[in-house]
């Protein structure tokens, strides 16, 4: 069973993030809010939590998985940044956005996609992921927390939150509770390994996109 810690959802208890960090660092898989979907996640320097996220989520060793930064200078820790992609990602973050990027050495093998040596990252707009960031000092792994059916087909996101915690309880090791529904949309995903970025997926936020990357591939 899972330990549920009850945060405000906008200024989060100091103790109560440092008591879900302990956990973190000690491999513990959380489910947590972000500005988009609840999520499953870990500290991402963690390999045995991002393995446990992986059989929860059901996915092999070849999808990669996104993960969460404080800022953009800590995104060009793990990601190479082209001038171009800056300019676009400082416009956009934080926010609902996932940026496909090459990744340095610091993104475990096990989070990047093997064949395209990429990986996909965040600033999310929120509290209490924030707040996580920054006394972590770690990036945290960030995957939807709806799982696949009996029949492996895709979840829908319609999930209230209690149905949410129910269905994780046994599989998480802390669930962290700011009282606000799961988010209908997942987040934006724009591909920025070329010259020109490509939407990869329309999320939340897709159309304040459009003011800034010209010209965008896969509308």
């Amino acid at each position: 069973m899972a330990t549920l810690y009850t945060i405000h959802p906008d200024t989060p208890q100091t103790r109560r993030i440092e008591q879900i960090i302990d956990a973190l660092r000690n491999g513990a898989v959380m489910l947590y809010p972000t500005d988009t979907v609840y999520a499953i996640g870990c500290d991402i320097n963690s390999k045995s939590a991002v393995e446990r996220v992986r059989r929860i989520k059901q996915l092999s060793n070849d999808k990669p998985l996104t993960f969460l930064c404080h800022s953009l200078s800590n995104i060009a820790q793990y990601a190479t940044v082209s001038d171009a992609a800056y300019r676009l990602m400082k416009h956009l973050i934080p926010g609902p956005y996932t940026f496909l990027l090459p990744a340095t050495k610091l993104v475990p093998k096990l989070v990047q996609n093997p064949k395209r040596k990429t990986t996909g990252i965040r600033v999310p707009d929120h509290p209490v992921c924030m707040a996580l960031l920054n006394a972590l000092e770690n990036p945290i792994i960030s995957t939807s927390a709806h799982l696949l059916d009996d029949d492996g087909n895709a979840p829908t996101l319609s999930m209230e939150r209690v149905q949410l915690f129910d269905e994780l309880d046994k599989l998480v090791d802390v669930i962290i509770d700011n009282g606000t529904e799961p988010a209908m949309e997942v987040s934006t995903i724009l591909d920025l390994t070329s010259e020109e970025p490509v939407m990869v997926r329309k999320g939340l936020g897709w159309e304040a996109v459009m003011n800034w990357a010209t010209p965008i591939g896969n509308l």
